[in-house]
């Protein structure tokens, strides 16, 4: 009897930090968004609402221009996914497929470039895209964070691809296909779980980045999503249930696209059925 009651022992322990400190703060963040102000500043500390109001998600569209940041967030973030993704597609079968001199020493670098900060490059490339008048513009956050997307997706791609039998398109050449046609017909076909795994992991990073966005941001109509909620911050008089209505909606779009995707990053990152 004992050996089976400790193990419903650990499981509910488990569960119960789970909760504390995973689902709470997200509980505590939708909470605060539908309190009404005087009850955020109230004591003791309540734990849930009864008078649950949407003046925060009101507020926070009649605040700051946050729609606006929205869209712009949309933009930079798919912008860059997409750009990262297909250039780690394309080097990522370069590094899997063909044995070269340089091979290994790239894979090295793409790993180390990992561990640079990004503050020690800022003032060089602020300086660069200063001089290439790309300040203040979305596009240079799309430019941006595809290269800083790029290295990290080269390396998931390369493992992907690595899993792929060689086989499958050496049978391709020999029914007639070209590389580029074996490429694009049979073996990024049988990636796309993959590629859906880099694409959402890529586009979570772009939608979450601040300090990038926050150097070559200057004017509100440009704000990206964190810019906007740090800009709400950085105000006097803060107005929580305000911030945390922001909060919530920033959640969304990376929920859906893991709602959406989950199925084919699962399968991607435990690729690897196929054997040759």
């Amino acid at each position: 009897m004992k050996k089976k009651i400790f193990p419903k022992v650990i499981r509910i322990i488990l569960l119960s930090m789970f909760f504390i400190f995973a689902i709470f703060p997200l509980y505590w963040i939708i909470l605060t968004s539908l309190k009404p102000t005087q009850e955020i500043y109230s004591f003791p500390i309540k734990y849930w609402t009864n008078n649950p109001t949407l003046y925060g998600y009101k507020r926070l569209f009649e605040f700051v221009n946050f729609k606006r940041y929205f869209v712009n967030s949309i933009f930079v973030s798919l912008g860059a996914s997409f750009v990262s993704t297909i250039f780690a597609m394309l080097s990522g079968y370069i590094l899997s497929r063909k044995e070269f001199k340089w091979n290994y020493p790239i894979i090295l670098f793409l790993f180390f470039s990992q561990m640079i900060p990004t503050y020690l490059i800022m003032v060089p490339q602020y300086t660069m895209f200063s001089n290439l008048n790309l300040i203040n513009k979305l596009i240079s956050l799309v430019i941006i964070y595809s290269g800083f997307g790029a290295a990290f997706s080269t390396i998931m791609a390369k493992g992907f691809f690595d899993r792929i039998p060689k086989s499958i398109e050496e049978a391709a050449l020999i029914d007639g296909c070209n590389e580029i046609q074996s490429l694009f017909k049979i073996t990024i076909p049988l990636m796309l779980p993959g590629l859906s795994a880099i694409l959402s992991f890529s586009f979570v990073n772009n939608w979450n980045e601040l300090f990038t966005a926050v150097m070559f941001l200057n004017t509100s109509d440009k704000y990206t999503v964190p810019v906007g909620l740090y800009s709400i911050v950085s105000k006097a008089g803060v107005q929580w249930n305000v911030l945390a209505a922001g909060i919530v909606i920033a959640l969304l779009p990376t929920i859906i696209v893991f709602a959406i995707s989950q199925k084919y990053i699962i399968a991607g990152l435990t690729q690897g059925s196929l054997k040759d």
